[in-house]
């Protein structure tokens, strides 16, 4: 008997691209299952395109999909991994992390200038914070406003007449998978830019179930699985916010997993930056390994100073 296994996704073109990915990964691994989606429009989606302050909070694009997984109206949510709070979730497992895709920032701009090259008092569309901070800590002239949307919406509003922008920040992996590479100006890679943590990453939740959770196990991608753990990891050690601007990358070299982790005052004035690194090939568990150095890397940065750029922003929250 053909088993039916149902996505549950948001509604915007790069979620429907990732969940109709994670369909065809498992089609590819399962020969005998039909895979269908299941549209959702969740908190975040509903406040996205409105010019509030702050947007950000745990949960915001991933509680209906939640909700829904534990009442069976879907076997699994694909997510942006950058999207999915830190905290576990009672009764939901993240059951797997597919490859990741590009985890780089981009400059799309007006007449395709480099960032270097905008003009004193530039204005940059961004809603991250962590964006935001590093933006003017590169450059304390810049003057960052908020912009909402969509990927293809935030696009729009740079191009239309009466746009308030010379350039905005975007996620390198959405506009790849919009086929909107185009529009890129410039990567913004590090020292200047340092990614979110997961950036570029899917996360697949599904009940915290055997069955369930053995289902999805084959799609998980280990070198995706060790770095995004490691990236998360410092994030949660640090509050694990999405709203702080705090940016985290690692990677896996000769069996050795890497870790940069940074945090940014709001204004750029201050900047936290750690590197640290494990070899893997004694390790007896190695996601474990992963997420101490997360962890370990994030307690430095905190006695580092971290701690009172993070306990400002607190007290402006």
């Amino acid at each position: 008997m053909t088993q039916t296994i149902t996505i549950g996704t948001r509604g915007s073109d790069l979620a429907l691209w990732q969940a109709n990915t994670v369909a065809d990964l498992i089609r590819a691994y399962y020969d005998d299952v039909t895979v269908e989606l299941k549209i959702f429009t969740t908190k975040g989606d509903k406040i996205l395109d409105k010019a509030l302050p702050e947007i950000g909070g745990k949960g915001l694009f991933t509680e209906e999909l939640e909700t829904a997984l534990r009442r069976e109206e879907i076997t699994c949510a694909v997510h942006s991994l950058k999207d999915l709070p830190t905290d576990k979730v009672e009764g939901i497992y993240l059951g797997a992390i597919p490859e990741r895709g590009a985890y780089e920032d981009v400059l799309v701009s007006k007449n395709h200038i480099a960032l270097k090259d905008l003009p004193e008092g530039a204005t940059i569309g961004t809603s991250s914070t962590r964006r935001k901070a590093q933006l003017l800590h590169y450059r304390n002239d810049f003057n960052i406003i908020d912009i909402r949307g969509n990927v293809p919406t935030r696009v729009d509003k740079l191009n239309a007449d009466d746009s308030p922008y010379d350039a905005i920040v975007l996620a390198k992996a959405g506009l790849e998978r919009l086929e909107m590479s185009d529009h890129i100006t410039e990567e913004l890679s590090n020292p200047l830019m340092l990614n979110a943590p997961a950036q570029g990453a899917m996360g697949i939740q599904c009940r915290e179930e055997p069955d369930s959770m053995s289902f999805f196990a084959p799609l998980m991608n280990l070198k995706t699985w060790l770095a995004v753990t490691a990236e998360r990891a410092f994030l949660q050690a640090l509050g694990g916010g999405c709203s702080l601007p705090v940016a985290a990358h690692a990677y896996i070299e000769n069996s050795v997993l890497y870790l940069h982790g940074r945090v940014t005052s709001l204004d750029g004035s201050e900047q936290i930056d750690v590197e640290n690194k494990v070899g893997l090939i004694r390790e007896s568990n190695i996601i474990e390994s992963a997420s101490r150095l997360g962890a370990n890397s994030a307690h430095q940065a905190l006695q580092q100073g971290a701690n009172t750029i993070l306990a400002a922003i607190k007290t402006l929250g």
